[in-house]
């Protein structure tokens, strides 16, 4: 069993997850122990310049009794120093489970193929699983419910958007993304494509941004800076959704940019929080890939 986009689970799988992600929190709040994962070992492997990601699954794991390995995409060499499906049978003789944050999403779903240990998608070109769980694990915390709300993504239709549009689907929130023309993500979902950011806002519960330009677009970042101009998040456009909507940015952000510092500041602001539960929603998901049997205990408990 692997974790590498959330449709590859049920509705059910999802929502058991933020429910044992949430015990997770609360048992942190509380001080009490968990190690639940107690002399299992966490091979990371990082392509991609990591802050929330490397910090949250350390410690994390460490939170659950288990240990973590570091790994450098350059020390590694996927796919060059050697192939993918190598490198997928050797970690498995030393790790309990393996988190890979992939310039490609194809070496993830290799890497998965070859692995006789779970495989957890800490982020790829086409998706961020792990983020999309904290996402609406925040949602779920203020809004107490997520069926039948409304969520409006605006700006690069990338993996963040990706994920964010596929666990709507599961969880009954309904999606909306605001886009330039051209920026639209190509996925087979549920979701509706406004254009106008001001029009795609209006009445929604929840308002999610993310960077204009991601690792690896550099060399775009002036004609995106272009493209994306009128779709700042800003008082204006927060005035438009309901009076009590979120905003979520999946971090790093560029205040100025994508949005503006007064949103980011504001008491509609949920972005903390949202990265403080990237910690607990992959709690949740290493406990459902490395001990079942205790998540499923959590599940529905006290």
């Amino acid at each position: 069993m692997h974790f590498l986009k959330v449709n590859d689970y049920k509705s059910v799988d999802i929502l058991e997850m933020l429910d044992v992600a949430a015990k997770m929190k609360t048992l942190v709040k509380k001080g009490e122990e968990h190690k639940y994962l107690a002399d299992k070992t966490l091979g990371m492997i990082f392509e991609k310049a990591s802050n929330r990601t490397r910090l949250s699954f350390e410690v994390g794991t460490y939170q659950l009794g288990g240990k973590t390995i570091y790994i450098q995409g350059q020390e590694i060499g996927l796919g060059v120093r050697e192939p993918v499906a190598d490198i997928a049978r050797v970690l498995s003789r030393y790790v309990s489970a393996v988190m890979i944050r992939a310039k490609s999403h194809a070496d993830i779903e290799e890497l998965a193929k070859y692995a006789t240990v779970p495989v957890i998608n800490g982020l790829s070109d086409l998706y961020h699983p792990c983020q999309s769980i904290a996402d609406m694990l925040t949602v779920l915390e203020v809004k107490k419910s997520l069926s039948g709300l409304k969520c409006c993504y605006i700006g690069d239709g990338n993996n963040v958007c990706n994920s964010l549009i596929l666990i709507a689907n599961l969880v009954g929130v309904e999606m909306i993304v605001a886009c330039p023309k051209g920026y639209e993500p190509q996925l087979d979902a549920d979701f509706k494509i406004i254009n106008d950011p001001k029009e795609a806002v209006r009445g929604v519960d929840v308002i999610y941004t993310d960077v204009w330009t991601s690792m690896g677009q550099e060399e775009e970042r002036a004609q995106r800076l272009k493209d994306f101009e009128a779709y700042t998040v800003n008082d204006e456009l927060m005035s438009l959704a309901k009076p009590d909507a979120m905003f979520l940015h999946c971090l790093p952000a560029i205040r100025g940019e994508e949005v503006t510092d007064s949103v980011m500041e504001s008491s509609q602001s949920y972005v903390f929080d949202q990265a403080e539960n990237r910690m607990h929603g992959q709690k949740a998901v290493l406990l459902k890939l490395l001990n079942n049997e205790k998540f499923k205990e959590l599940v529905g408990g006290e």
